[in-house]
């Protein structure tokens, strides 16, 4: 098993940074698929971005692409979000989820292990 732990969390203007990390621990983090996904008051959680055990794939929703970048650090069992040009309706709580599959990274419901999310705020 997988533990996740989220950070960097916070309040912002739009326009402005953040970059959230994902930090594992417990069993073996390289060979793990690693997402974000968001929920946002009202709404259902979504999909943000993913990135394969190697780190040689990324993926984004359509919302987030171009402005937030997910990296991993397999030596530091790390997995962050880098943020920018956020908008109000960027604000949710986001969540480090964990696959021990490769496939369908969008879907939710491939992900093995959740962190306990992160609030960011976004105010215009």
């Amino acid at each position: 098993q997988v533990q996740l732990v989220e950070s960097g969390g916070g309040s912002v203007q739009a326009g402005d940074s953040l970059r959230l990390s994902c930090v594992a621990s417990g069993r073996t983090f390289s060979g793990i698929l690693m997402g974000w996904f968001r929920r946002a008051p009202g709404k259902e959680r979504e999909f943000v971005a993913a990135i394969s055990a190697g780190g040689n794939r990324t993926y984004y929703s359509d919302s987030v692409k171009g402005r937030f970048t997910i990296s991993r650090g397999n030596a530091k069992n790390t997995a962050d979000l880098q943020m920018n040009s956020l908008k109000p309706e960027d604000a949710a709580v986001y969540y480090c989820a964990g696959s021990y599959t490769q496939v369908r990274p969008y879907d939710q419901r491939v992900y093995n292990f959740w962190g306990r999310g992160t609030q960011v705020t976004v105010s215009s």
